[in-house]
């Protein structure tokens, strides 16, 4: 018996680790997996653009979106456009201006559980992103005003536009920005930026764990949602592009799609920002024109490609003011050990994602290099 009790003992001992890391997985995903939804504040028409509210059905949802069109209607090509985590489709709208000037017809919509739609009461994964962008889509392909279509990411969105563009032939580009290579590495990145004290050696092992709990109330697998896997099954061109001071999604992510892609032999370009953040890299002109000049050279169009980059790149586009909207769960977040202690504490909601952090720190008044406007001093 006493030998029997010793070895029960050591089992229990040798469990321990394993025990406590599901259950780190199962809270992560609960203050992890649910954005927190945040309404447009402004619409096209405030930026000048005409257009007309849509209803995008995306499997059982009705997704709420805007079309653009371009050059008073006329057919021509189009670009879908997905925002990224805790987004809405009004933070596209400055892409939606230099594509506008370009000549291409947008449509923009809000992801499940984003902007205008109610919250989601399952997690919502790389998966949910790559349904909606589909759905934006074909929302795009069926308009009478769209000759060919193409999808431009951002982040999350990036991520769904590409997983949309593996399942969907008739997509004829696609522009991901700021892209994860996939969706273990997107959970170990989002421990760091809550700044968890986790060791290298158990954060990767733990990181794999938790994003397979994770996704598992979708029944997602996880490779069937990365952005890395749905690479090697598309066909068309496709237009990377990363800055290189991104905090959220690192630019090695850049690299490692690159490599994936040119292993596979696939038409892909990539474009590094210099300097470049997360998000707001359209303020950059070199991102307006390389974009639009892609999108003309692959979809065709009513100007030729240096004409659509010449256009894009003098057009104004900005960020949107910061208008008041809830926080997002990276704001909420408190960082270190105090998250850590969080994760520990169970009926938790809402925390860590992958967010805008930039704006969150702070960093989202600072103009582009090269911008008369821009401060001596970054904005702390």
């Amino acid at each position: 018996m006493p030998t029997i009790r010793r070895a029960g003992i050591l089992a229990a001992i040798a469990a321990a680790p394993f025990a406590l890391a599901y259950r780190f997985a199962l809270l992560y995903r609960v203050r992890a997996g649910y954005p927190v939804p945040r309404p447009p504040q402004i619409t096209p028409a405030d930026l000048g653009l005409p257009f007309e509210p849509v209803d995008v059905r995306s499997g059982d949802l009705t997704l709420p979106g805007w079309f653009m069109p371009a050059r008073g209607g006329e057919p021509g090509p189009g670009v879908a456009l997905v925002h990224g985590w805790e987004s809405a489709r009004d933070r596209l709208l400055p892409m939606a201006v230099f594509l506008h000037a370009a000549g291409f017809h947008c449509l923009a919509i809000d992801v499940r559980g984003h902007g205008a739609n109610l919250a989601e009461t399952l997690p919502i994964t790389a998966g949910e992103f790559g349904s909606d962008a589909l759905a934006a889509f074909r929302a795009l392909d069926a308009r009478p005003e769209v000759t060919v279509g193409a999808l431009l990411g951002h982040s999350m969105g990036a991520i769904g536009a590409i997983l949309a563009a593996a399942e969907e032939p008739r997509v004829a580009a696609v522009v991901s920005t700021s892209a994860p290579a996939d969706p273990w590495r997107l959970t170990r990145q989002t421990f760091r930026l809550a700044r968890l004290p986790i060791p290298d050696v158990i954060a990767w092992p733990l990181a794999w764990l938790t994003t397979r709990v994770y996704v598992r109330p979708r029944g997602h697998q996880v490779h069937l949602i990365s952005a890395s896997r749905a690479l090697r099954k598309i066909q068309v061109p496709i237009l990377l592009v990363q800055g290189t001071a991104d905090i959220v999604v690192p630019v090695a992510h850049l690299d490692r799609l690159a490599a994936v892609a040119s292993a596979s032999d696939r038409d892909v370009e990539t474009l590094r920002i210099e300097g470049g953040q997360h998000s707001w890299l359209y303020e950059f002109p070199e991102y307006r024109r390389a974009v639009a000049s892609f999108l003309a050279r692959t979809l065709g169009g009513p100007v030729d490609a240096e004409e659509a980059g010449d256009r894009a790149a003098a057009s104004n586009a900005r960020r949107l003011p910061d208008t008041p909207r809830p926080d997002t769960a990276v704001q909420r977040e408190p960082g270190g050990f105090r998250s850590l202690l969080a994760l520990a504490l169970p009926g938790q909601k809402g925390g860590q994602g992958i967010g805008d952090i930039e704006e969150a720190a702070g960093l989202d008044r600072v103009p582009p290099p090269g911008d008369p406007s821009r401060p001596p001093t970054r904005v702390a």
